[in-house]
């Protein structure tokens, strides 16, 4: 019984000394493997770095980024511009602190309201304005950037 026991013993701790010995070559093997990708050499098409430098242009003449609205009136008739004014004047009135767009996209004008980055956001401006004016619906836009937070150490 006695030399069962020593003979589980030693095979229980040669594994567990195999086992130190395997994850000293897994910490070797991960170095040598960052040392290869920091000299790694990679050859591209110039054409894409052509189209990055287009894909960077373009977004830096935009005028803001892709998010949702609200938008609460859209017309084409006559009087529409006077309508859109007169919507937003009232919509200012009652929600002093969203951000309110008049937009003409040929042939109507339209009323948005808020600058969202998601579709949830603009969900919670959605149900609170949804009794007051009931046509209203959410839609994709570009909206204005965000202002950043100011720092309080500043």
């Amino acid at each position: 019984m006695r030399i069962l026991f020593l003979f589980l013993i030693s095979v229980f701790s040669c594994q567990f000394i195999a086992a130190q010995e395997s994850f000293q070559d897994e910490l070797t093997a991960d170095s040598t493997r960052i040392a290869l990708m920091e000299n790694l050499d990679v050859s591209r098409d110039p054409r894409l770095d052509k189209m990055l430098k287009w894909h960077i242009e373009k977004n830096e003449k935009r005028e803001g980024i892709d998010g949702f609205r609200v938008e609460i009136f859209f017309s084409s008739r006559s009087d529409a511009k006077e309508e859109a004014l007169a919507i937003k004047t009232d919509f200012l009135s009652d929600y002093p602190n969203q951000a309110v767009h008049i937009k003409f996209v040929a042939p109507n004008f339209r009323v948005r309201v808020g600058d969202f980055r998601t579709k949830n956001e603009a969900w919670r401006l959605y149900k609170q304005i949804q009794r007051d004016y009931p046509a209203a619906f959410i839609v994709p836009d570009v909206i204005d950037f965000p202002l950043l937070k100011q720092n309080q150490n500043e």
